[in-house]
């Protein structure tokens, strides 16, 4: 569903050393104001900013490379606990997930998927794809509607949940819809509302302003 994710930052340059150096993924370009890296198939854009804003997204990866990747990434950084334990199994999703934050206070989650195998050593290649971004609006309702019309579906029915998470999409991408305040998984952090833009394969656009509201279209990717 993604191709690529416009997201905001005032920590640019810590964010480029952290995606390269540390995550060792493929910068595609960088210039003074922002910077691109691939992960597999999707594009994640950071622009500077001149407020501090973080968002939660997260990445697809196999699920037989779970193991591998988690003893990976405890060797670059301290992975999010929540009630004493550092990796969740959702049975719904049929996936495990592990949690951490990036310089900019990113909630990033790493999603084995179990039905998703990939055979041999841990490479960037085992970074499949972008799976979810959140966006944090207090107009829950109306966006949910306007995106299933858009033709987003809702993964469980057809009515969002004004205060609590709202997937949308299906098989392995998702946009999370949530209110502000509301604590993310595997964080201390509460959600909140700040500007981005999603192009999705077909080359529409959704984005969110500042006071998180939506507009969509048809435009050309970014």
């Amino acid at each position: 569903m993604f191709k690529s994710v416009l997201l905001y930052t005032n920590q640019l340059k810590s964010l480029r050393r952290f995606y390269g150096n540390v995550m060792e993924l493929e910068i595609t370009e960088a210039c003074e104001e922002q910077f691109t890296i691939k992960i597999g198939e999707s594009f994640i854009i950071f622009k500077q900013s001149a407020w501090p804003a973080f968002y939660h997204f997260a990445i697809n990866i196999p699920g037989n490379q779970f193991s591998m990747m988690k003893y990976w990434m405890q060797d670059r950084l301290t992975l999010n606990r929540e009630s004493g334990v550092d990796e969740v199994y959702f049975q719904s999703f049929d996936a495990d997930s592990m949690y951490f934050e990036d310089p900019a206070g990113n909630v990033v989650e790493l999603i084995g998927r179990r039905k998703r195998d990939l055979f041999g050593d841990l490479t960037v290649s085992s970074f499949l794809s972008l799976s979810e971004i959140s966006i944090t609006t207090p107009f829950v309702a109306n966006v949910g509607d306007e995106l299933q019309d858009f033709g987003i579906p809702l993964h469980w029915g057809t009515s969002v949940n004004p205060e609590e998470l709202n997937f949308l999409g299906k098989g392995d991408t998702y946009i999370v819809l949530v209110p502000p305040g509301r604590r993310w998984y595997f964080s201390k952090k509460t959600s909140e509302v700040h500007p981005l833009t999603i192009t999705l394969l077909d080359g529409r656009l959704i984005s969110v302003d500042e006071e998180g509201k939506i507009s969509l279209s048809n435009g050309k990717e970014i």
